[in-house]
């Protein structure tokens, strides 16, 4: 239940990348340029994958994933802050790291928490965990992008990401591999 508390509070800072694409042509690059940049960044994560996925399986499944979301809240933090095009550029390419650490180990460790017969009912709780989280994330950032700026969404999506990775230190029971 921990985790899915903690994947929760993640899952609400997670707002859609759409907004990341916004925030990069706020920045100044140009419209032309985003399908490319949205190509630098799942080369990244294809570059980060196979790494992650060993790291979470010699050091374990719990601080992999707590340094993938706190790479998030840093990737997040520098989007509040990034005002040039070579920043955004470095963010999505570092934002891919996010992905690398936490896509694959996330479900891993779904499987280390969970008997084996239960853990179909374990990966449904936890993908519908995301799913009640996605959709509010996405409008709550919205709205303070709209109220009070892309700076202060972003930092809130980094909070919120930190949050929940102090939250997952909580989780006694950790994978085989740690």
């Amino acid at each position: 239940m921990i985790f899915l508390a903690a994947v929760i509070i993640f899952t609400l800072g997670n707002s859609t990348d759409a907004f990341l694409l916004l925030k990069a042509k706020d920045t100044g690059i140009a419209v032309a340029l985003l399908p490319i940049l949205w190509i630098v960044l799942h080369i990244s994560k294809a570059l980060f994958s196979i790494p992650g996925g060993r790291l979470s399986d010699k050091i374990g499944r719990k601080p992999v994933i707590i340094a993938g979301w706190i790479v998030y809240g840093l990737v997040y933090l520098g989007f509040a802050f990034a005002s040039t095009a070579l920043s955004i550029w470095m963010l999505f390419f570092a934002y891919g790291l996010f992905f690398g650490l936490c896509e694959g180990t996330e479900k891993a460790f779904v499987a280390d928490l969970v008997e084996g017969e239960n853990r179909g009912g374990a990966y449904g709780l936890y993908n519908m965990a995301i799913g009640i989280a996605a959709f509010p994330a996405s409008v709550i950032f919205g709205v303070v992008w709209e109220m009070i700026g892309s700076h202060f969404a972003f930092m809130m999506g980094s909070c919120l990401a930190i949050t929940a990775s102090a939250v997952l230190i909580f989780i006694r029971k950790t994978s085989p591999g740690g």
